[in-house]
């Protein structure tokens, strides 16, 4: 199967199974990029699809990093990857997708090797800022982000946090971060019509 044919009955799926389930795709985690984030509530549940052509060169590097940011991980495949068990650790998750039904192979565990510093890590810096709001905690602008997280975790715990950083993904409103590329992309052009104004008032035409 490809991967257009996986993802399609997945995310059926995952909304009958979840019900409030927001999805990210194609999310830079680490060094890979995540097929599928599923957004629920205190849980990051990561997807890796692996298509009928694909192959395990990359799983054990792919593997590391959504073992940092999911705590729950699952991969996703065709019913070609019969050997797929021996690729994964016992606590993930195998799903197949065939041409009829979507089948949890095997449901997946907590993932030990979370961390929460790195799902933070996933936030815009508007939506940490207002998890400090809700926590009672200052903005400490001048802060370093780490130092942010650790002062949120001591006030409120992990779990309390989970569900802060949760809540605000799925909320998440990309129409602002369209706008602030736009700005950029203005304010790109700006500099350079200025830098190119700049150079043609130094240019001397000598006639001769």
């Amino acid at each position: 199967m490809l991967d257009k044919d996986i993802r399609e009955p997945l995310f059926d799926y995952l909304d009958e199974r979840y019900g409030k389930v927001r999805t990210i795709e194609e999310k830079i985690i680490g060094k890979s990029r995540a097929d599928i984030l599923a957004i629920v509530e205190g849980e990051i549940i990561g997807f890796e699809i692996k298509s009928d052509s694909d192959t395990y060169a990359r799983l054990k590097r792919q593997i590391k990093d959504y073992e940092h940011f999911c705590n729950r991980c699952y991969v996703v495949v065709g019913e070609s990857h019969i050997h797929v068990s021996e690729h994964i650790p016992d606590y993930w998750g195998i799903i197949v997708v065939n041409n009829e039904n979507v089948i949890v192979d095997r449901d997946a565990a907590q993932c030990p090797k979370v961390k929460i510093f790195d799902q933070l890590d996933l936030l815009w810096r508007n939506e940490l800022s207002n998890i400090q709001e809700k926590e009672g905690l200052p903005k400490l602008a001048n802060k370093r982000r780490r130092e942010i997280y650790q002062r949120l975790i001591d006030k409120v715990g992990e779990e309390q946090t989970r569900l802060d950083i949760t809540s605000q993904l799925f909320e998440r409103d990309y129409t602002i971060w369209d706008k602030k590329l736009v700005k950029k992309k203005k304010k790109r052009k700006s500099s350079r019509s200025k830098k190119a104004a700049k150079k043609r008032a130094h240019v001397t035409h000598y006639i001769g």
